[in-house]
């Protein structure tokens, strides 16, 4: 029985949802083909209608999952401390491929690793376009401090059992994000009233 072209788009968006998924919450490593078709709801044998190996897939899904990576960013401090939340170190397979993946993706192939670079680049555009920095080098510079530290304190807050400092981790640093935002916003001011 041949499948639809809407219906094999359809499977396509499956496969890529949850290899997202799953790679975010277990790794690379610890998922296989049949596990993400298995939960596609497909069979191992339809793989290979969408990809040409699992190198393919995670380079597609890293892409995939980037694409709107930060787009619903409207209140960068409701959208921080969401990101720095308990809730999203605690639901890794739901929560950013960035911080679940980004550890992993120097074992990955160039195609993977250029996925990431490409969201990750567009990432940190979207947040540079909310940042009040007055000159573009500011925005940017800001927007790289400010997700490097989101990435690090989410990152190591999953990486350690002590349930006090990784709450510690993320609260501190949406603490120090807001400081540097309110400063930000203050030299802001100043250089328009110059």
């Amino acid at each position: 029985m041949k499948v639809s072209r809407e219906q094999m788009a359809a499977n396509r968006r499956r496969i890529l949802e949850e290899a997202s998924r799953l790679f975010r919450e277990r790794g690379f490593a610890a998922v296989t083909v049949a596990d993400v078709m298995k939960a596609a709801g497909q069979t191992h044998g339809g793989f290979y209608g969408h990809f040409a190996s699992k190198d393919d897939l995670i380079a597609a899904t890293i892409a995939d999952t980037l694409a709107g990576e930060g787009s619903a960013m409207t209140d960068v401090e409701a959208w921080t401390d969401a990101y720095l939340s308990p809730l999203h170190r605690d639901n890794p397979a739901y929560g950013c491929p960035m911080a679940s993946l980004a550890g992993l993706m120097s074992h990955q192939s160039s195609e993977a690793r250029a996925a990431m670079a490409h969201g990750l680049s567009t990432h940190l555009d979207r947040l540079a376009d909310r940042v009040t920095a007055t000159d573009a080098a500011d925005r940017r510079r800001t927007a790289i401090g400010q997700w490097s530290a989101m990435v690090g304190a989410v990152v190591l807050s999953r990486a350690i059992d002590d349930a006090d400092l990784s709450e510690e981790l993320l609260r501190e640093t949406r603490a120090w994000l807001a400081v540097a935002r309110h400063d930000s916003t203050s030299h802001d001011r100043k250089d328009d009233q110059a």
